[in-house]
């Protein structure tokens, strides 16, 4: 087991957290400030117990000195100050002389949240790439280092794993929270027990899929994967995507859980993503410019039949392209199924989490993974960088 914020005595200490801020802005505005708002919970903690805090976070991607212009913090510490009711201090610098005085003369309660880690990126991806020396002089700031930054658990980042090199370290409440609802779904013994899969490419959910098929009563399939299934089994499936890489790792698992991998059996279709014309198809009449773009109607049923009588859901990855309101029906019948009848369903992050948070059901479910990548890996059975490294109890 791993220590945890709760396991250390905070009081007149320094305490550094990585969160997770990396929030969507447009022209200077934070568009949606949930990632903020769930960083709350261990930096009130910590004010709470007598501490000073020490906030580092990356924000988008830094590859160019444009990309800083565009991704600072800064917007980030403004909106931090409004719901913490108390005023942010703000570091332009990620490593300097200055920084260092600021850190040693912080006073209880105080608060400093620091630039954008990735800015480190420009100077030889020292951030991204684990460098020992960003992480031995980030951790020279503080006392202690919380980390409650779930969604980048599975980086191996010298703002996470390599300060946890150099302090005493322990897990904020928010991936405590993450960690504790996965492990829960996932170790559970209910039955039936259904997994749904969507998304574009199965490549990408390859581990998850041979780690959880085998623990599963039905692993329903949908969105771009499926076709990639589908033409396995030699449908036609048009100008419908298709992971050509995949299609031997198809085979081998329909051969393998044919009693348990369910697929559709009708689409809806059209000629093109931008077209304002589709139409509902069965699976074994597609022509060859037919593109599918989400479930059918007759899947819809066919997936709730599975679903009936569930007793825990995992689900990741959208049924259709849920983004254009033609191709949506069969994300939303699928959440709106799983919401109104209170089957247990875990929602795992990326696309999943929009789709949610489109249909209006965020509160509806057990839990809705606030990470994308790193719920997929810990669903693959990973041990996450970022969790490994804290220290044990």
């Amino acid at each position: 087991m791993k220590k945890k914020i709760t396991d250390y005595d905070i009081k007149n200490k320094k305490v550094i957290i990585r969160c997770d801020l990396n929030v969507p802005i447009k022209d200077g505005i934070i568009q949606d400030d949930t990632r903020i708002r769930a960083s709350l919970e261990t930096i009130n903690y910590c004010l709470d117990n007598g501490a000073s805090v020490i906030i580092l976070s990356h924000l988008g991607k830094v590859k160019s000195d444009e990309d800083k212009k565009k991704n600072s913090l800064y917007p980030v510490c403004v909106r931090l100050s409004e719901l913490l009711g108390r005023e942010v201090l703000f570091s332009h610098d990620t490593r300097s002389d200055n920084l260092t005085r600021m850190c040693n003369n912080l006073k209880i309660g105080d608060v400093l949240l620091i630039e954008n880690t990735r800015f480190e990126d420009l100077n030889g991806n020292k951030e991204s790439g684990c460098d020992l020396d960003l992480a031995k002089y980030w951790a020279s700031l503080g006392d202690l280092f919380i980390n409650d930054a779930y969604g980048t658990c599975h980086r191996a980042h010298a703002s996470n794993v390599g300060i946890s090199k150099y302090l005493e370290s322990g897990l904020g409440f928010l991936v405590i929270n993450e960690v504790s609802k996965l492990d829960n779904i996932i170790n559970e013994d209910t039955h039936p027990y259904v997994v749904i899969m969507g998304g574009a490419k199965v490549v990408d959910k390859i581990k998850v899929i041979e780690n959880l098929v085998s623990k599963c009563d039905k692993l329903l399939i949908g969105g771009g994967m499926a076709y990639t299934f589908l033409k396995a089994l030699d449908y036609n499936v048009g100008n419908s995507l298709v992971d050509t890489e995949s299609i031997d790792f198809c085979k081998r698992m329909l051969d393998s859980y044919q009693d348990k991998i369910v697929l559709p059996v009708d689409s809806v279709v059209s000629e093109s993503l931008d077209s304002d014309k589709c139409l509902e198809k069965d699976i074994n009449k597609f022509n060859d410019l037919d593109m599918g773009l989400d479930i059918g109607s007759k899947t819809i049923e066919l997936f709730k039949d599975n679903l009936k009588d569930a007793k825990r859901v995992i689900m990741n990855g959208p049924m259709g392209v849920f983004e254009n309101k033609l191709y949506e029906n069969g994300t939303r019948e699928i959440l709106e199924y799983l919401a109104k009848n209170n089957i247990k369903t875990l929602i795992g992050g990326g696309d999943s989490v929009s789709s949610v948070n489109k249909f209006n059901l965020a509160n509806s479910f057990y839990h809705v993974s606030t990470g994308g990548g790193a719920t997929l890996e810990y669903l693959e059975g990973k041990i996450l960088p970022g969790i490994g490294a804290i220290s044990d109890e």
